[in-house]
C-alpha cells in the first residue's frame, strides 16, 4: 500500500523560489504531494526550464513573475495562485538580496534595496496570505528563511544581517498576531549552506570551501537538500505547537565566539 504523502493537494507558495534553496524545497514538497506556486524576478522561460529540472508535474507548478519589493503585485500573485488552484495554506519566504560590502563601501540605494527585498517584501508576501487565511478561517503555516546573521555579527554583510535580523522579530510578531486562527509562523536560520553566492565561491576555489567546514564545529556544510526537509518538518501537523520560533541549524556556529570565525 502507497504511503500518503504528507502535503498531498496542500498549495505552497515560494518566494524566491528559482534560486538553489527554493528549487530544493519545491522539489521536496512536489515530492510529497502538493502543488507549488514559485514567484521569482526571473522571466516565464527560465522558470519552465526548472521545473522541468526538478521533475514536478505541470499541473502542480505555477509560476509567476514577482518583484517582492511591491506590496500590491505580491498580493496580486497570492491572489492568481488562489484563482489557479486554491487558498494557500503555506508560505515560504526565501526571497533574499546580499550585498558584500562593509557600511564604509555600502551606498544608501545598496542599503534600500537589501532592506526591501528581505525584510519588506517578506512582510509583504507573509502578511498578505496570513490575512486571506485569518478571512476564511483557515489555518495554515509560514516559514521564514532566516539566518545565523541575524544574532552574529558580519562586518561584510552589514545590511544583510540587519535584515535577518528584522526577520527575526516579524516572526515573533506575526506569530503571536495570528496564533488564535491556526496559522502558524517560524523562522528556519541556518548558517553556511551550500547554495547561491557561497556555493559559486566555494566551486571556484574548494580551499575556501575547506576553510569554512573548519569554521563549523560539526565540519560541514548545509545542503539544500537537508534544508528542505528542515522546512518540511516544521509545516508538518505533528508540529501544531511549534510557532514564533527560531531553529538555527548551523552545525555549532552560534556556539563559536566572533573571535574564532
Amino acid at each position: 500500500m502507497e504511503k500518503t504523502k504528507a502535503f498531498k493537494e496542500q498549495v505552497v507558495m515560494i518566494s524566491g523560489g528559482l534560486g538553489d534553496i527554493g528549487q530544493a524545497i519545491a522539489k521536496a514538497f512536489a515530492s510529497e504531494g502538493a502543488y507549488v506556486a514559485i514567484g521569482d524576478i526571473l522571466p516565464v522561460n527560465e522558470a519552465n526550464k526548472v521545473r522541468i529540472n526538478l521533475g514536478i508535474a505541470e499541473g502542480y507548478y505555477h509560476y509567476q513573475q514577482v518583484d517582492v519589493r511591491d506590496g500590491q503585485v505580491v498580493a496580486d500573485w497570492v491572489e492568481a495562485v488562489t484563482q489557479y488552484w486554491k487558498l494557500p495554506s503555506i508560505a515560504i519566504v526565501n526571497a533574499a538580496t546580499v550585498t558584500l560590502k562593509n557600511f564604509q563601501q555600502l551606498t544608501d540605494v545598496e542599503w534600500n534595496n537589501e532592506l526591501q527585498v528581505n525584510l519588506s517584501g517578506a512582510y509583504f508576501f507573509a502578511n498578505a496570505l496570513a490575512k486571506r487565511l485569518e478571512a476564511k478561517g483557515q489555518p495554515g503555516n509560514i516559514v521564514f528563511l532566516g539566518s545565523w546573521a541575524a544574532h552574529a555579527v558580519h562586518s561584510h554583510i552589514p545590511a544583510y544581517s540587519v535584515s535577518k535580523a528584522g526577520i527575526r522579530m516579524l516572526c515573533r510578531s506575526m506569530a503571536l498576531a495570528y496564533a488564535s486562527v491556526g496559522i502558524r509562523v517560524n523562522e528556519l536560520a541556518p548558517g553556511y549552506v551550500n547554495a547561491g553566492l557561497s556555493k559559486a565561491v566555494w566551486e571556484r576555489d574548494p580551499d575556501l570551501a575547506a576553510q569554512a567546514k573548519t569554521k563549523v564545529p560539526l565540519h560541514s556544510l548545509i545542503e539544500t537538500d537537508e534544508l528542505a526537509s528542515q522546512v518540511l518538518w516544521l509545516c508538518h501537523a505533528q508540529n501544531k505547537h511549534i510557532t514564533g520560533s527560531t531553529f538555527l541549524i548551523d552545525g555549532g556556529l552560534s556556539l563559536v565566539s566572533i573571535s574564532e570565525k
